[in-house]
């Protein structure tokens, strides 16, 4: 990236500016208090036409400040110059694997269910992730790659917006969504690699156990972040009221239930990995977890400024020589500053 840029080398010779109106109000001063002779019978001269040299008096020390001015401005050495800038982004490659089972409907982060809250808190993580590649994975009893890792975030939150609970066949498969995870990671050049698991439940389907993918993770220094969500109290759940003749749903009614997740199990995964765990109970819990995420892993940004410049004094110089020429002629001519 180019970019125009202006500047003085020695800046304090601009002060030097200031002798110009020094010089002028020290002349004016003088002139107010010079003696002068009155003569009786002047009032009749009022009027009447000044000659040429009378008006041009002041013009050498006009011309002289001027002189001042513009030296000061050339010894000052203005610059222009193009800076020439390179930005080099070290990003950190993210793949957020969120579960989608049906224990996420769960009411206990009222107003709205487990999922609800979850898609608006990873919402606000990628948004906050501008010079990185993040990726989403959904599972319950399977996994499904929503967008493998990118920086079109506008394409990422349209695939998590679509996320919904009913997407998947209902189970909560921990070790498929983080080999779904690590497959997305697997040809990633990125200088660190994460993954993000959010569940509310254990390991209960899929064809890979969760000890294996963490085996995978390691072999790979994948960092797994693990997060546990909802609280240990009966919630309540909405349940599907199906019609035992025709088989149709009917409506829906709430039950209270408990609904835990695997705890040691998380702490294992995340600790062989060298992520983190977290307990997330509520909306404001699980906010504040991805918000540290965050600061852990931060993108390393550097960047390199190169610049040129090309001096621009010697108009200025020049103009300086002309005033103090003008100023000199002025006054050989016989112009003077005196007493009105």
């Amino acid at each position: 990236m180019e970019l125009l840029e202006f500047q003085f080398a020695d800046p304090w010779w601009l002060l030097a500016a200031l002798a110009g109106p020094l010089i002028w109000l020290l002349v004016w001063s003088q002139q107010a208090v010079a003696p002068a002779v009155v003569f009786p019978g002047v009032s009749g001269l009022r009027g009447r036409s000044l000659g040429w040299r009378a008006r041009w008096r002041h013009a050498p020390v006009v011309a002289l400040g001027l002189g001042l001015g513009l030296a000061s401005i050339a010894l000052a050495r203005p610059q222009r110059g193009l800076v020439h800038q390179s930005v080099t982004t070290k990003g950190v490659d993210v793949v957020v694997a969120l579960d989608v089972s049906g224990s996420m409907a769960a009411e206990d982060f009222q107003p709205r269910n487990r999922l609800a809250v979850a898609k608006e808190v990873v919402a606000e993580f990628v948004r906050r992730r501008t010079n990185d590649r993040v990726g989403l994975v959904a599972f319950a009893a399977k996994s499904l790659t929503k967008a493998p890792p990118t920086t079109d975030q506008n394409v990422l939150l349209r695939q998590l917006d679509d996320v919904r609970l009913d997407m998947l066949p209902d189970g909560t498969a921990i070790g498929s969504a983080m080999a779904t995870a690590l497959t997305r990671l697997r040809r990633s050049k990125a200088a660190s690699r994460i993954v993000v698991l959010v569940t509310d439940g254990g390991n209960n389907a899929g064809e890979i156990d969760p000890a294996t993918a963490t085996d995978i993770a390691r072999a790979m220094q994948v960092r797994i972040y693990t997060i546990g969500v909802g609280s240990d109290r009966p919630v309540p759940v909405p349940v599907r009221v199906v019609d035992p003749v025709s088989g149709a749903v009917v409506g829906t009614q709430r039950t209270l239930a408990e609904v835990r997740f695997d705890e040691p199990l998380l702490r294992t995964i995340a600790s062989q990995t060298g992520g983190e765990y977290f307990r997330a109970s509520d909306s404001a819990g699980l906010r504040s977890v991805f918000e540290k995420i965050d600061r852990l892993e931060k993108s390393e940004i550097k960047q390199t400024a190169f610049r040129r410049y090309r001096e621009l004094y010697v108009p200025w110089l020049l103009a300086a020589a002309a005033s103090f020429l003008f100023a000199g002629l002025l006054w050989t001519a016989g112009l003077r500053v005196a007493p009105v």
